[in-house]
């Protein structure tokens, strides 16, 4: 974990609530998607259309999280831990869409403002040791959603990173540690909406089987936040963009 600039005790209750939140979302999820598997099957069909604003065509932009928080791999998605076993490439339908436009948890709206599912995981990344590991993993995509909080109080970005394995998806979030000096995948810049600063920002990782999930948020303008859970609840809302993993779970039978 990176330097917050937080006394140790906020730290591990800000991580141990993440988990807490992440597992109570996720056990719901399941419940509702294997009685709508039938639904999922019909969304996979669907086009990658969207109406959302165009991302800016850009060089990587080298911004780094002052807060990085990695979780152990989600055991339950385990049928999900080789891409052999999931070959169907991510679409813009399945992981931003319209369930995925407005996101929520607790206090915290937030609407998807762009998208965009890179082909070569390079163009939207830095860091020589990170994308040599992408190759080594085979990375395939990575999926980037920027979103701004209804109040513009607050901005994300969803990402997914679609890897072989979950080996490699496990040494893919060391990584992205930024004690490592391994690099980061560059934030989605949306013309016209309001975009990450390279200010005080907090992301958090986790492998779900051969994907690398992470919520990435940070005060509008970039300032730093009066406690983490802050940031870390705005992150919750972020985080519900991971619909697609569990839909992909259901299809392979888990």
């Amino acid at each position: 974990m990176s330097d917050m600039g937080y006394e140790d005790g906020e730290q591990g209750q800000a991580s141990r609530g993440r988990r807490a939140a992440r597992g109570s979302a996720s056990g719901s999820k399941r419940n509702l998607l294997i009685i709508g598997a039938t639904a999922v099957a019909m969304l996979l069909t669907a086009g990658c259309g969207g109406g959302d604003k165009k991302p800016e065509a850009a060089a990587a932009v080298k911004v780094l999280p002052k807060v990085y928080v990695n979780t152990p791999p989600n055991s339950q998605v385990k049928k999900l831990s080789d891409r052999s076993k999931d070959k169907r490439p991510l679409n813009k339908a399945e992981v931003f869409g319209d369930d995925d436009k407005t996101v929520t948890s607790g206090k915290y709206t937030f609407t998807l403002a762009g998208s965009d599912i890179a082909a070569d995981c390079k163009t939207v990344t830095w860091g020589q040791q990170l994308q040599a590991d992408l190759q080594k993993y085979g990375c395939s995509q990575i999926a980037r959603g920027a979103y701004v909080s209804n109040d513009k109080q607050y901005v994300g970005q969803f990402i997914a990173l679609n890897l072989e394995t979950l080996d490699g998806a496990s040494q893919i979030i060391r990584d992205l540690d930024p004690g490592s000096s391994a690099g980061f995948v560059s934030p989605l810049t949306v013309k016209g909406a309001t975009n990450f600063t390279g200010g005080f920002s907090a992301a958090y990782s986790q492998p779900f089987g051969h994907f690398v999930v992470i919520s990435w948020v940070e005060k509008a303008g970039g300032a730093q936040p009066q406690t983490m859970n802050e940031l870390l609840n705005a992150s919750i809302a972020i985080e519900r963009a991971d619909d697609f993993v569990w839909e992909r779970l259901v299809l392979a039978g888990g």
